[in-house]
């Protein structure tokens, strides 16, 4: 598997998503801006895994919504092979859903109830009639359900008669139906049990094996992230924390958000980890009242007075390394004293 070619799939620049509520006026007298995205920067490479994760809220989902063009950004660029994918017109961007599709994370409201899996598999050869005879969708539409560990006889059923694995692997199916070089996964198997979420996720790699896909893996379960990615890119309030190569960022995580969030991965073998539990005293900040420089400085312990004046870059921690964090005191700078309210009571 080729990791970092010259040239990434897709580049995402300076990506910024802003709400304005319909309702809710902040003291000042006008509306709150809610900064779900605020200045994304990654590449995602062919045949590569990049893993997105963060706490519920830090805007990861929202990134993907506006890589496909299903949210419109308010700033910044995501280009698909170059091409910048917000100044696409219909047509183009017909074209780039034939190359980059999604599974979405609740397999239960993906799929059309009313439509059999044969119907729903079809459908993106109806939307792409130049992509596959319609003499020949029939034995496709049994191929891809072998490929994914179905049978083919269950191309008659319908949504309701599977398990939500099964309707998972459905979901998976019908994002593989247009060979796409590009796939988005949005919590993809959080809505599984355990059991169920290792099928799906050596079934991912399985395909990746085959047709050499580029993943953007969207999770908050740090082992199913561990498990699957190459590089791991962290998020925390709409902006990106650090981004790596998965076993730097796990084994030696350069920013503090990142050390605290691995801290909390929950391991029946702590010893093997060998990571101090870091605690994180107070709440997420509102996405409408971020605080001001390094977001992450009111529930930091390294927290210093820069820390609120100057907004930190993606840089390579430690210098000349192939990480990125955005952080004036990175986990091998020396400890600051931790505050008082950030100690463990």
């Amino acid at each position: 598997m080729l990791l970092q070619p010259e040239m990434p799939i897709l580049q995402v620049r300076n990506l910024t998503k802003h709400y304005l509520p319909q309702s809710g006026f902040s003291f000042s007298g006008g509306k709150s801006v809610i900064k779900a995205v605020d200045g994304v920067d990654f590449d995602l490479y062919p045949g590569e895994t990049l893993g997105l994760v963060g706490e519920s809220g830090c805007g990861k989902s929202t990134v993907a919504r506006t890589i496909l063009r299903l949210e419109e950004p308010t700033a910044g660029e995501v280009l698909y092979r170059g091409q910048d994918i917000f100044s696409m017109n219909r047509t183009e961007l017909k074209t780039l859903r034939r190359n980059v599709q999604v599974v979405f994370q609740n397999p239960y409201a993906a799929l059309n109830p009313r439509m059999s899996v044969e119907d729903i598999l079809s459908e993106p050869w109806v939307i792409h009639p130049d992509v596959l005879p319609r003499e020949q969708w029939a034995d496709r539409v049994r191929e891809l359900l072998v490929q994914v560990g179905l049978r083919p006889e269950h191309a008659e059923r319908y949504p309701h008669q599977f398990s939500g694995g099964q309707l998972q692997r459905i979901g998976i199916a019908r994002a593989l139906a247009l060979s796409p070089e590009v796939l988005i996964c949005d919590e993809p198997v959080s809505a599984l049990d355990l059991s169920v979420q290792a099928q799906v996720i050596n079934l991912l790699e399985e395909i990746q094996a085959e047709t050499n896909i580029a993943y953007l893996f969207i999770a908050h379960d740090l082992s199913v992230v561990r498990h699957i990615s190459n590089r791991v890119a962290v998020m925390y309030l709409g902006r990106m924390a650090e981004i790596g190569p998965a076993s730097e960022v796990f084994n030696e995580p350069a920013h503090p958000y990142s050390a605290a969030l691995l801290s909390a991965e929950p391991t029946l073998k702590p010893d093997e980890i060998g990571r101090e539990r870091i605690p994180l005293k107070g709440e997420i900040p509102s996405p409408a009242n971020p605080p001001s420089g390094c977001r992450f400085r009111t529930r930091c312990w390294k927290a210093q007075a820069v820390c609120a004046e100057q907004v930190p870059q993606l840089e390579p921690r430690p210098p000349g390394s192939n990480r990125l964090a955005a952080c004036h005191f990175p986990m091998d700078a020396p400890d600051a004293e931790i505050p008082h309210h950030l100690q463990s009571t």
